[in-house]
């Protein structure tokens, strides 16, 4: 996650950041039911690469005593405030399973998870194929013999169009902004704007993503060369209305829309 340049608290730019893109308890259902259906066992541990907060860290060490989680960051403020956050708030055997690590992805590790994660698109920010192919087998050395990775991905029509998306959420506004693409190298800026309800007042650049938008089908090829015995792709159901309904299901081939978001797993 990269700091932006706003007026808002650590605390406020974060807490409106989790309130509007994160949900660990939808992510830790879909790893937890995936992991069993593949692999035919229950995952215990799990690594949370570009941690932030560590949010779905202590989420998955909480579910019992068996559960531990490791979240991985290189950036120490919101390491510090997911201590505040969320750590804080675990029982004390529960803290104990929950660990966060300042450091790099690309370092070893001295330890094995079942699953390891990296959401929030945040492997984006390896632009160069060989860097994002090191940091795939990096992630595959540090699974155990049946582990499995997990990343999410976005795309659509939309998804490199110079615009800004408006989202509500209780009390406050969120904005999803593409200010540039570069077609000929896939390279784009985001950033993400709060607007608070209470003051009116537009909080721009919270959040700010010097990224490469590597494509569905970049990854699968990618993990596929790092190693891993199977990846999948995934697809998101829709309701009555035609909205998501967070139900995601294997697939092969869909027709694009406008937005979407999905899973990609990769097998040891």
């Amino acid at each position: 996650m990269s700091r932006g340049s706003s007026d808002l608290t650590v605390d406020l730019k974060y807490d409106l950041y989790e309130k509007s893109v994160q949900n660990p308890e939808n992510d830790m259902l879909f790893l937890n039911q995936e992991f069993e259906r593949l692999r035919k066992r229950r995952a215990l541990t799990l690594r949370e690469d570009f941690g932030g907060t560590g949010m779905l860290a202590c989420v998955w060490g909480s579910q019992s005593p068996d559960h531990h989680a490791w979240a991985v960051d290189l950036d120490q403020e919101p390491i510090d405030l997911g201590k505040k956050r969320h750590w804080s708030q675990l029982k004390d055997l529960e803290k104990e399973r929950v660990t966060y690590l300042h450091g790099n992805v690309l370092e070893n590790r001295d330890f094995k998870s079942d699953i390891v994660v990296a959401f929030n698109f945040s492997y984006f920010i390896f632009k160069e194929r060989s860097l994002l192919l090191s940091y795939f087998k990096k992630v595959l050395e540090g699974l155990e013999k049946d582990g499995m990775f997990a990343v999410d991905i976005f795309g659509g029509t939309e998804c490199h169009q110079e615009l800004e998306e408006e989202t509500e959420h209780e009390g406050h506004s969120y904005f999803w902004d593409c200010d540039s693409y570069n077609p000929l190298n896939n390279h784009c800026t985001y950033y993400i704007h709060f607007q608070t309800h209470h003051d009116k007042k537009k909080h721009l650049k919270a959040f700010h993503y010097d990224w490469r938008h590597w494509s569905m089908a970049e990854i699968v090829d990618l993990m596929q060369e790092a190693g891993f015995s199977k990846v999948i792709t995934y697809w998101e159901g829709t309701d009555e209305d035609g909205e998501g309904d967070g139900i995601f299901y294997e697939s092969k081939s869909e027709e694009n829309c406008e937005s979407w978001v999905t899973y990609i797993v990769g097998l040891k």
